[in-house]
């Protein structure tokens, strides 16, 4: 593992599109029930390339209530969230001014509508976009085979398993060719077996669409097995203590994860998170 490096370096004078995402010295904050103010994230600054060919898989690692969620909502430009209260958040070396098709989020409660098939789902974001619909039902069915759910496409999402509206969701986001993918611990609510079978589909799609992803997660496991860099937050206010590089996951998840050295990171990861954080 590479030593991390500093969380402390200044932020870029001036966008650039060399960026994918910058973080430039961001603080945000809500108003609470009695009118005080909390502050959810502070002084955060990072950035993450444009790398050709290819995307970046970073991971968001904090305790609960740490802002990480904040960071990934502010990337999307999604209200109340939207926009941060100082500092600047820069997509493609511009700010960030709303969501765009060139983010697309997954989050950890099941969000497909029910009232849609698999594939009207998965066709939903083509439609906003105005593909006609001979055009996205035949990309749409292309994604739904990618995600091993053919022969479910005329199924709703209450004859689904939670892995399988995951692998909706998935699908749904990957079908508008976004640049940024978001995900809100997207495999939080699966069993071990199922959580695996997403990490490694996940990887496989990730390697396909070449595209930036940030990860939220409190399991240090899945974030070494499938971020290239992680970032660890401090508790409320949040802030980034450390960044950590890993080595790029090889194998399947059920076997990569049983073995001593992928352990053994495991815990190199777990010593730093805990140094950094009272948890």
């Amino acid at each position: 593992m590479a030593s991390p490096e500093s969380a402390d370096a200044a932020a870029p004078e001036g966008g650039s599109p060399r960026y994918v995402v910058e973080f430039r010295n961001v603080r945000k904050t809500f108003v609470a029930a009695d009118g005080s103010e909390c502050v959810a994230i502070d002084k955060v600054n990072f950035r993450v390339e444009d790398l050709p060919g290819k995307g970046e898989f970073v991971v968001l690692l904090g305790p609960s209530g740490c802002g990480k969620s904040t960071i990934l909502n502010l990337i999307a430009g999604l209200h109340p969230v939207h926009p941060a209260s100082g500092g600047e958040v820069l997509v493609g070396g511009r700010p960030v001014a709303g969501p765009g098709p060139d983010r697309g989020m997954v989050f950890q409660t099941y969000s497909s509508y029910p009232c849609y098939t698999v594939l009207e789902n998965v066709a939903f974001g083509l439609a906003l976009q105005g593909v006609d619909k001979e055009e996205r039902e035949e990309r749409a069915m292309r994604w739904i085979r990618r995600v091993h759910l053919e022969g479910s496409e005329f199924k709703y999402p209450h004859q689904l398993s939670g892995g399988m509206r995951q692998r909706v969701a998935l699908a749904r986001t990957l079908a508008v060719h976004p640049r940024i993918i978001l995900m809100d611990e997207p495999f939080g609510a699966l069993d071990r077996v199922t959580r695996w079978e997403m990490q490694d589909l996940l990887i496989e799609l990730w390697h396909d669409v070449e595209a930036t992803v940030f990860l939220i997660t409190h399991d240090i496991a899945e974030a070494v097995y499938l971020g290239d860099r992680i970032y660890i937050l401090s508790a409320s206010p949040g802030t980034i203590l450390e960044e950590v590089k890993v080595p790029v996951a090889s194998g399947q998840a059920a076997v990569t994860q049983r073995t001593t050295e992928f352990a053994e990171l495991v815990n190199e990861v777990s010593r730093k998170f805990e140094s950094q954080v009272q948890l």
